[in-house]
């Protein structure tokens, strides 16, 4: 039962990451392809911070948040004056740089070696040590960067937000000061994308490059064009699905060697035939141009 419940806290990370990542794609029509980057500023700041000066993850996450939210910055400068492919090859590079600092600056990450015994969780000094109690952690924050993100996406900023993603010069001829709006919206889902690193830091106790690599930025990516684009709660289900389902399929009883390619197959094939019958998403309401 508890790998169970140990799906679910995962499923509830990815979903907090992918709901950050459809504010800056799926609302904002931003291609950004290094949100793995964000995530891992976040677990390594706030662990680093708990395993040498003894700082409270309580006070670590939202540090490790910020620290996430100011490279946020450091990425929408680009994008305000690339778009499309452009901005997505910046992006991609962004997280190239965050993974090769976080493998070689060994003297303050270990590089490959990762960071053991990362302190987790307390309450009133009685340690969260059970996949029960991480699962209602998880939960809270996901229904705290929901409850923030509906808020933004249904206020006036977040149409203004749809109106760069469906026409930025029309944005702009509006009078809008479109870079400002995207650097905010940058640093926003960078945020979010750092609460959910430092979530995971804490709860798995401990972290390496390779959690945050390209491919887990591009995994993230699918998770928002599966579930749909501009669709908080495909970002529910995008996550659920692309996390949940492959680990179904471990209990077929196959060998090792022939249940993992097995799995990337019917992964690839479920994302093809999405695409083809539904580009927009399980229950997006916006294609990427």
């Amino acid at each position: 039962m508890e790998y169970f419940v140990h799906i679910l806290v995962i499923t509830g990370i990815y979903v907090i990451l992918t709901l950050s990542l459809n504010l800056v794609v799926g609302y904002t029509g931003l291609a950004a392809l290094g949100h793995a980057a964000f995530s891992c500023v976040g677990a390594y700041a706030s662990s680093l911070l708990a395993m040498n000066y003894g700082v409270s993850p309580w006070l670590g996450l939202p540090i490790g948040a910020c620290s996430a939210a100011v490279l946020g910055a450091v990425v929408g400068a680009p994008s305000l004056r690339l778009k499309g492919d452009y901005l997505a090859l910046a992006t991609f590079g962004l997280g190239v740089i965050v993974y090769s600092i976080a493998k070689n600056w060994v003297a303050v990450t270990r590089g490959p070696m990762g960071l053991p015994g990362i302190p987790g969780f307390s309450i009133f000094g009685i340690q969260l040590s059970g996949v029960w109690a991480y699962l209602i952690l998880v939960a809270v924050f996901v229904f705290l960067t929901y409850f923030v993100l509906r808020r933004v996406v249904k206020s006036p900023f977040g149409r203004i937000l749809r109106g760069i993603r469906e026409d930025e010069v029309a944005a702009l001829a509006m009078g809008k000061n479109v870079n400002k709006y995207k650097i905010i919206v940058f640093m926003v889902g960078a945020f979010f994308a750092g609460i959910a690193g430092s979530l995971y830091a804490h709860y798995i106790t401990f972290i390496d490059p390779s959690s945050f690599t390209v491919m887990e930025s591009i995994t993230i990516l699918l998770m928002v064009v599966f579930g749909g684009m501009g669709s908080l709660g495909g970002s529910f289900a995008g996550a659920a699905v692309l996390v949940i389902f492959p680990e179904l399929l471990r209990f077929l009883g196959m060998p090792s060697s022939v249940a993992a390619p097995l799995r990337q197959m019917i992964y690839g094939l479920l994302l093809i035939v999405l695409m083809l019958k539904r580009p927009q998403g399980i229950l997006g309401t916006y294609r990427w141009k």
